[in-house]
C-alpha cells in the first residue's frame, strides 16, 4: 500500500511539475496547423497559449488570429452566422484585454464592420464604430468608420444616390 501511495505521490509530483511549452511554440504549431488546414487544432492550439500565457507579448497576436479564423468561416461544423458572432467576441475581447496591441485598433473596427455587413447589427455596429471614433480620431481608418456609420443600413443604391444628391446640393450652393 506504501509503494502504491508513493508511486501516486511521485507521479503528481513529475507531471506537476512538467514545463509548459513557451508561447513561441505554440505559435509556431497553429502557423503550421493554418497551413496544413487543421483548423480546429489550431484553434485549440491559439486558445492554450492564450489561456496558459495572458501576459505574453504573443497572446494578442494569437487572439487576433483566432478572430481572423472565425471571421473567415474556416471551423467546420459552424455556421456562417456563428462564425461571424465569434469573430465579432473574439476581436472585441482583443480590443479589451490588449487595448495597446498594434492590431486593437484594427480588431476593434472589425467589430463594426462584421456587426454593420455581415450580422446587421447596424446599432451594435454604430455603437462599435463611435467607441473606434472616440479612441482613434486620428487612425487611418477613422473616415472609413465615419463613412459606415453615416451610411448604416444603407443599400449601395442608396449610397450612391446618396453621394449623387450631396453633390448636386454642392453644385447648386455654389461649392
Amino acid at each position: 500500500m506504501k509503494n502504491i501511495l508513493f508511486l501516486l505521490a511521485l507521479s503528481i509530483l513529475l507531471f506537476g511539475c512538467a514545463k509548459k511549452k513557451p508561447a513561441t511554440d505554440y505559435m509556431k504549431e497553429a502557423k503550421l496547423g493554418i497551413e496544413q488546414k487543421k483548423i480546429p487544432e489550431t484553434i485549440k492550439t491559439y486558445e492554450t497559449l492564450v489561456n496558459e500565457f495572458p501576459n505574453d507579448s504573443l497572446a494578442p497576436e494569437a487572439l487576433y488570429q483566432l478572430g481572423t479564423i472565425y471571421q473567415n468561416k474556416m471551423v467546420p461544423n459552424l455556421n456562417e452566422t456563428q462564425s461571424l458572432e465569434k469573430a465579432v467576441t473574439v476581436f472585441r475581447s482583443v480590443f479589451d484585454r490588449y487595448p495597446d496591441f498594434k492590431q486593437a485598433q484594427i480588431s476593434l473596427f472589425m467589430v463594426g464592420f462584421i456587426q454593420a455587413n455581415e450580422l446587421k447589427k447596424y446599432q451594435d455596429a454604430t455603437a462599435a464604430y463611435n467607441l473606434f471614433l472616440q479612441k482613434y480620431p486620428k487612425s487611418d481608418m477613422a473616415p472609413a468608420a465615419r463613412e459606415e456609420v453615416n451610411n448604416m443600413g444603407l443599400t449601395p443604391e442608396q449610397i450612391i444616390s446618396k453621394k449623387e444628391i450631396s453633390k448636386d446640393n454642392g453644385k447648386q450652393s455654389g461649392l
